[in-house]
């Protein structure tokens, strides 16, 4: 089944895409079916946001690609998701 969710904490430059415009840019990507971005701090040339992005089978060379284009940096990977359906961390987990 390939990359079912992917989220990521990227970079982009202040005066580039917006936020808006990039959810639709990404929501593009084969096998992307829904894209949520967060902004998590604004800094006075960039910001960091968080990007979840699930599907099926999505092409995460196109996501940085098409990040890459328009200025953005993937910063960290932070969670990936594969398989035949989405696994959770289980909220025990949470605790620790």
């Amino acid at each position: 089944m390939g990359i079912l969710r992917a989220v990521l904490d990227v970079l982009i430059p202040i005066k580039g895409i917006g936020i808006d415009e990039l959810s639709l840019v990404l929501e593009r990507v084969r096998g992307v079916e829904g894209v949520n971005i967060t902004v998590k701090e604004i800094d006075v040339e960039t910001e960091s946001i968080l990007i979840v992005i699930e599907g099926r089978d999505i092409d995460l060379k196109e996501v940085e690609r098409e990040l890459l284009n328009y200025g953005g940096v993937i910063h960290s990977i932070d969670q990936v998701i594969s398989g035949k359906k989405i696994v959770e961390i289980p909220e025990f987990l949470y605790e620790l």
